[in-house]
Parts: C-alpha cells; sequence; structure tokens
C-alpha cells in the first residue's frame, strides 16, 4: 500500500511538472500596424476593459503619471522621424505614458520599453517628446482600452487613445514628400554603383552574356572613385578569363590582389594568388 502511494505521487509530480493551466488574460495583447504615407507605424499593448469600473478620475486617477495601457509598456514604433507638436521624434520603438487630466493629456514618448508598467525609477533623460493634447468626449462608450492610428493622411496621422468616453488623438506628421523624392531623384539619376555590380555578378554566375557583364563591372569601377572594392576588381578579372582574354585576366587579379592586400583581406588575397597561377598557364 505504502509503495502504491509513493508511485502515485510521483505519478502525480510528474503530471504537475509536465501540465500546464491556460486562462484568458483580463487585459488582452494587441498588435497594431499602419502605413502612413510612407513610414510604418506599428503599436503593441494591452487591452483592459471598464467592467462597470469608473475609469477616469477613480480608476485612472488625475494628475499622476499613468503607464496607459496593462502589463508591460505600450509600446509605438515609428520607422521614419516624425513630428509631434512641431517637435522631431527619431525613428525607433517608445514607451506611451500619460498624465491625464479633465480637459487635457501630456503624451510621453519614454525611450526605456522594457517597464512593467512605469518605470521603477523615472528618467527624465530619457524622455524623447512629451506634448499637451486636448481631450475630444466620444459618442459612444469605449468598453475596451484602444490605442489606433486613425485619419490616415498621406502626410500625418493620429495616434488615438480611447477609453470609456475619452478620445485622446495625438497627430504625428511623417516625412512622405522627402522620401518620394528621395526615390524620384534616385530613380532618375540612374542605377547606382552596386547596381550595376550586382548585374554583372549575375551575368556571371549565370553564363549570360560576358560582354554585357564585363560592360556593367567596368561602369561599376568607374563610378566607385577612388573607393575601388576589391571584389568588383576580382569579379572585372573572372569575366575576362571567361571571355578568353587570359593576359588582361590577370593583369586585373593583380590590381585586385593589391586591393585585397591593402584592405588586408585573407581570403581574397589567396584566391588573387591562386586565379594568377592558373590563368598564367594559359598565357
Amino acid at each position: 500500500m505504502k509503495k502504491n502511494l509513493i508511485v502515485g505521487a510521483f505519478a502525480l509530480l510528474s503530471i504537475c511538472g509536465i501540465a500546464q493551466v491556460h486562462t484568458p488574460s483580463t487585459s488582452t495583447k494587441s498588435e497594431v500596424h499602419q502605413v502612413v504615407g510612407l513610414t510604418d507605424v506599428k503599436v503593441d499593448y494591452s487591452r483592459p476593459n471598464m467592467r462597470g469600473r469608473l475609469i477616469y478620475g477613480d480608476l485612472v486617477p488625475y494628475g499622476r503619471l499613468w503607464r496607459t495601457g496593462a502589463n508591460m509598456n505600450s509600446i509605438v514604433t515609428f520607422g521614419n522621424d516624425v513630428v509631434i507638436d512641431g517637435k522631431t521624434l527619431k525613428k525607433g520603438s517608445y514607451a506611451i505614458y500619460t498624465i491625464p487630466k479633465i480637459e487635457e493629456w501630456e503624451v510621453i514618448f519614454y525611450n526605456d520599453v522594457n517597464n512593467w508598467g512605469l518605470p521603477e525609477k523615472w528618467d527624465d533623460s530619457k524622455v524623447a517628446l512629451s506634448t499637451k493634447v486636448k481631450v475630444m468626449n466620444s459618442n459612444r462608450k469605449h468598453e475596451t482600452f484602444t490605442i489606433a492610428v486613425n485619419n490616415v493622411n498621406i502626410d500625418y496621422a493620429d495616434l488615438e487613445i480611447m477609453w470609456e468616453k475619452t478620445v485622446v488623438p495625438v497627430r504625428f506628421y511623417v516625412p512622405t514628400d522627402k522620401l518620394a523624392m528621395e526615390t524620384i531623384e534616385d530613380t532618375f539619376a540612374g542605377p547606382k554603383v552596386i547596381d550595376y555590380y550586382a548585374a554583372s555578378e549575375y551575368f556571371y554566375l549565370t553564363n549570360k552574356d560576358y560582354d554585357r557583364a564585363l560592360d556593367w563591372i567596368n561602369k561599376a569601377i568607374e563610378k566607385s572613385g577612388d573607393q575601388i572594392p576589391y571584389y568588383f576588381v576580382r569579379l572585372k578579372s573572372q569575366i575576362q578569363a571567361k571571355l578568353g582574354d587570359k593576359v588582361a585576366a590577370v593583369e586585373t587579379a593583380k590590381w585586385a590582389l593589391a586591393l585585397a592586400e591593402k584592405a588586408n583581406n585573407l581570403d581574397y588575397i589567396k584566391i588573387n594568388k591562386d586565379a594568377i597561377k592558373e590563368w598564367s598557364k594559359s598565357i
């Protein structure tokens, strides 16, 4: 009997060690992703419910710093620099903290996003940006705490904090025109150095038109100015060898070797020495 009890106890311990109890969270995790113009915006946060409670002025006291949500930090991530209240907020991730008041909230973007609720010790140097926002009253009740990106325009959108019948819209502006003009200017300026190299390498590796590959790598080298990468010159020597011009291939490989030695790249030093030795046999 005693032996059976011991075996049963071990079996129970084994089951307890393996099994896990899963229950739903009262504040569910949520993720928002929105593109504003050409800027990615992401919000990760937890969503508590009212559950019959009075929120502002009670559960969330006025005039005190609030975690703005539940559990871990509510985090917003901007893919590009944005402008809020005339101030630039650099691209990156920020914890959202607020100080609610009846008519106006202070919204704070905090650099440290690894806190459960409020930081144990507040550090003013980690405040990337703060702004004051007028409170709006909603016609409908928001039972579940919500952070959304609304009123999406080409150049701006509102990061809206909503709960109970309160809406706090934080307008942010994105650099759409700047980004669009950069892509337009880059496109019409023609291929970049790396584009010529990539096209040449593709033609070489897939045994396509070696003459075109040589033309492209020459343009890549020419456009590199005084900072010619040794692997550009190495590719040129390989293409020349494929075209049967071993004399030119050896001379180019010697150039690639000198650049590799200057960069102290041991791998490229070896492969260029090996290539020179091999191709020289055919001259």
